[in-house]
């Protein structure tokens, strides 16, 4: 029969069998069953479960309730000037969230607000659904995924991210091709700190933000030169784009 306690140069130690019997008891308490769950809830792999569920419900809520019919009336409704701006510069962030393509908002900011109070609007728009989304997949999802960083190309970017944040971001930003939603998260599972995050999105953003608004307000005015400036703009970046992942295609080879 073993004692609950062993001796081992003078010193009391407990014995497998007591030490088992002790967790038992302590996971058979309240304290105990809610210190075990509180630990399930913000597991990484349990905040990661919540990440999903909460942007497959705002890309649900977005297709169900289609908000881009709220600009054939004029929204924001009642509002008018900075004030709409800014309420729209907050609904942009949030749809930028639930995946709503950035060029479409950008449109409609211009068509709404004209060029100078839209690219406005727009930008902080932009910063502040990146930041957004960079706090919840950097709280949510990073613990659960870097583990998985494991593939060449998968290693590859996170320590691109990771070790030369800022211009990597303004890369992504400047030059189409990256979806932004895919930048803010790859972003937040790297190592990229906060501020390069957040101030290379601000910068980098400014000159497709500003083409796309700029083509929304001179929209009924299809041969103006603002409006044939501002679809080159679009299309220079998106051309050099596509040749410097040409002409790079050989990093991007598995070995």
């Amino acid at each position: 029969m073993l004692d609950a306690t062993t001796r081992s140069g003078g010193t009391a130690t407990a014995s497998p069998r007591a030490a088992a019997t002790e967790c038992t008891v302590a996971l058979s308490t309240p304290a105990g069953f809610g210190s075990r769950c509180t630990r399930v809830l913000l597991s990484p792999w349990s905040r990661f479960a919540l990440l999903v569920v909460l942007l497959a419900a705002a890309a649900t809520s977005v297709l169900l309730f289609e908000p881009q019919k709220l600009l054939a009336h004029g929204w924001p409704p009642h509002v008018g000037g900075a004030a709409a701006a800014v309420v729209f510069g907050v609904a942009y962030g949030l749809c930028t969230v639930a995946f709503v393509p950035r060029p479409l908002l950008n449109l409609a900011a211009g068509a709404l607000f004209g060029s100078q109070l839209g690219v406005g609007s727009a930008l902080a728009g932009t910063v502040l659904g990146a930041g957004i989304a960079f706090g919840l997949g950097r709280v949510l999802g990073q613990d659960a995924l870097r583990p998985l960083l494991r593939g060449r190309w998968l290693k590859a970017a996170d320590g691109q991210l990771s070790r030369h944040g800022f211009r990597s971001m303004m890369a992504a930003r400047l030059f189409p091709g990256v979806p932004f939603w895919a930048a803010n998260y790859c972003a937040a599972v790297s190592r990229m700190g906060w501020l390069p995050f957040l101030l290379a999105t601000a910068l980098g953003s400014v000159p497709n933000t500003a083409a796309y608004v700029v083509a929304g307000a001179r929209a009924s005015a299809p041969t103006s030169p603002a409006f044939l400036i501002a679809m080159a703009c679009i299309a220079v970046p998106a051309l050099v784009g596509a040749v410097v992942a040409w002409r790079k295609r050989h990093h991007l080879r598995p070995s």
